[in-house]
């Protein structure tokens, strides 16, 4: 399994959720991508994305204005 990282940063929705839906398609199960975005819709969109696509939120928190996201790949 293997980490990997998605500037975000500086995007405005729904731009951050479709980068990393294109960023987790080469993935294999089980891999991890981390996410950063400045957006606060984020913080949602994340939620919807990872509970319609079967991937993991691992965590989401908050780094000044940087929101971040630590996403498992699904099945």
């Amino acid at each position: 399994m293997s980490e990997h990282l998605l500037d975000a940063r500086g995007l405005k929705c729904p731009l951050p959720v479709l980068k990393a839906r294109k960023a987790m398609k080469p993935l294999a199960a089980g891999d991890t991508l981390r996410v950063e975005a400045t957006d606060p819709s984020a913080v949602q969109d994340f939620a919807n994305f990872c509970e319609t696509t079967g991937h993991e939120l691992l965590e989401s928190g908050q780094d000044g204005e940087v929101y971040r996201f630590l996403i498992r790949k699904g099945a």
